[in-house]
């Protein structure tokens, strides 16, 4: 497979996962975005769907891992970046356990969480840290700007996920925006490695 294929799945990856779980919670009538967690969208009777976006991003951006190992500007990134898309794997095969109140009928908050439960959020913080890292260490590889924004993009994606992960426990001033305060986590993380493959699929 060529390079230029491989940088290019880590450019669709964010931009498809990102639309697929768009679309699949505006037709979900019982299902509140601003929220909600994107994981969620894996619980019930359509939720194959949202597994699936998991499973199509992880490897696309495991792919891309690939690419930069080859020609990447960091071969420390694109380790990070492969610990990312098995940290979505992972979460894709581990459905998560209901939290706020859905799907309806379950309690706002499991008393214990499950087995699958547990290994999904265990999955899903090692690939949040690992792409914070790799922000950071793919800072150095460009000019100035690109280190001020990768910088930039680590803290914020860092920052916003920790407070996502509040309001999804429940906190008082937080609980009824965690859904949204993840999409726009998620879209800073997307952001970032779309914008690195731009980079390195014009170099």
């Amino acid at each position: 497979m060529g390079n230029q294929v491989l940088l290019a799945c880590g450019m669709a990856a964010g931009p498809l996962f990102t639309i697929a779980y768009l679309l699949e919670g505006a037709g979900r009538p019982d299902y509140t975005p601003f929220r909600h967690p994107v994981s969620s969208l894996a619980l019930g009777r359509t939720g194959w769907a949202q597994t699936v976006n998991f499973l199509c991003a992880g490897s696309l951006s495991l792919i891309f891992a690939v690419g930069l190992w080859r020609v990447g500007p960091s071969r420390w990134g694109a380790v990070l970046i492969g610990v990312w898309a098995v940290g979505l794997l992972g979460a894709g095969a581990c459905r998560t356990d209901p939290v706020g109140g859905y799907p309806p009928g379950t309690p706002d908050q499991l008393p214990h969480p499950t087995r699958t439960g547990a290994l999904h959020d265990l999955c899903s913080l090692i690939g949040f840290l690992a792409l914070t890292a790799a922000c950071f260490v793919c800072a150095w590889s460009n000019s100035p700007g690109w280190a001020v924004y990768s910088i930039a993009s680590g803290v914020l994606f860092a920052s916003t996920m920790a407070l996502a992960g509040i309001a999804f426990g429940r906190h008082q001033r937080w609980v009824g925006f965690g859904g949204l305060i993840q999409r726009i986590s998620l879209t800073i993380g997307w952001t970032w490695q779309t914008l690195l493959a731009v980079h390195l699929l014009h170099t």
